[in-house]
């Protein structure tokens, strides 16, 4: 383990240079990679989206979907089909594009504004959730409502885990909801957190599923069991974002802190940081490389009051290693 921990940490102090791209002109609020990882997307405040292609290390500007009539909050890519993803809009309609085509396939008109959005493992099911604490689910071939649960509670992130036969949401009160499925009764209320739990995340391994909350913890879960492994500590702000890395072994986590903390997950210690000058509202491992996709509040270098909107890029080769 020792070893691995080490090999890593080497990693990234020759591969520690972030790079930005521009591509929109309000802040991004969600980055996501398809699943072969050939293409990144952002979605943005200024009711568009931005796709990306990856050629080695560096990203190229593909174009701009526009359709939304309002900030596009969060956006996932279909499981196995690299082609597919679903943007979640405060305009109270949910997405599906061909990235290919760069053209919308379905537009789903939903009870309320969207603020996150789940594909599940099968893909064959979409799940939204909105302000008023509602979630849907659409049958992705017949672009149809499947079902909808109103929740008493604040609804934050929403997920299925990795099986398919659960369902899993953070709420206001710092507990985690695992619900069956298809059938979406309700299981288990774990305790998480003392403050709101925001958002969860499962690695790709199928072993643990994360936390972040507002008490600025990350909590780590084992997946059969149902109990916290151990926690990560070193933020200080609610964290907002969760990523596992390909293999499962790295964890970033962000927030309002001016670092991105990247953690070893069997141990819980810190592999790297990523610096950043405002806080992080999203993160994004790469599905196949040692590569983080990420976005902050950043202004414009010329123009401080109006929004970078750029997406940034951790895991390149430092300039003094190339």
């Amino acid at each position: 383990m020792g070893d691995i921990l080490e090999e890593t940490r080497n990693h990234f102090q020759h591969n520690n240079r972030t790079k930005e791209y521009s591509g929109h002109s309000a802040k991004v609020h969600s980055v996501a990679w398809s699943c072969d990882g050939k293409m990144l997307a952002s979605g943005s405040f200024d009711k568009t989206v931005c796709l990306y292609s990856l050629d080695r290390d560096r990203l190229s500007r593909e174009g701009t979907l526009r359709g939304h009539t309002d900030s596009v909050d969060q956006l996932c890519w279909h499981p196995s089909n690299p082609e597919l993803f679903v943007t979640a809009s405060g305009d109270k309609t949910i997405k599906i594009w061909d990235a290919r085509q760069s053209k919308t396939i379905a537009t789903i008109n939903t009870k309320g504004e969207n603020i996150n959005i789940s594909w599940s493992p099968n893909g064959q099911t979409i799940a939204v959730g909105n302000k008023e604490d509602l979630v849907t689910f659409v049958d992705v071939k017949t672009h149809k409502i499947r079902a909808e649960e109103q929740f008493k509670v604040e609804v934050n992130e929403i997920s299925w885990n990795n099986k398919n036969d659960l369902f899993f949401l953070t709420n206001g009160h710092g507990c985690i909801n695992i619900l069956s499925y298809p059938e979406l009764k309700q299981l288990h209320v774990l305790n998480a957190h003392p403050a709101n739990c925001i958002c969860i995340k499962f690695d790709p391994s199928g072993k643990y599923f994360a936390t972040g909350s507002a008490d600025a913890l990350v909590s780590l879960w084992d997946v059969e069991e149902f109990v916290c492994v151990r926690t990560f500590s070193r933020l200080d702000w609610p964290v907002r974002t969760l990523s596992f890395s390909h293999d499962g072994q790295l964890l970033a986590s962000a927030s309002e802190d001016l670092v991105i903390d990247i953690a070893h997950v069997e141990t819980g210690e810190k592999v790297a940081e990523v610096p950043c000058e405002t806080p992080t509202f999203t993160v994004a491992w790469h599905p196949k490389k040692p590569l983080l996709a990420f976005a902050c509040d950043d202004k414009d270098k010329y123009n401080r009051d109006r929004d970078a909107g750029t997406v940034k890029l951790f895991g390149l080769p430092s300039s003094s290693d190339s």
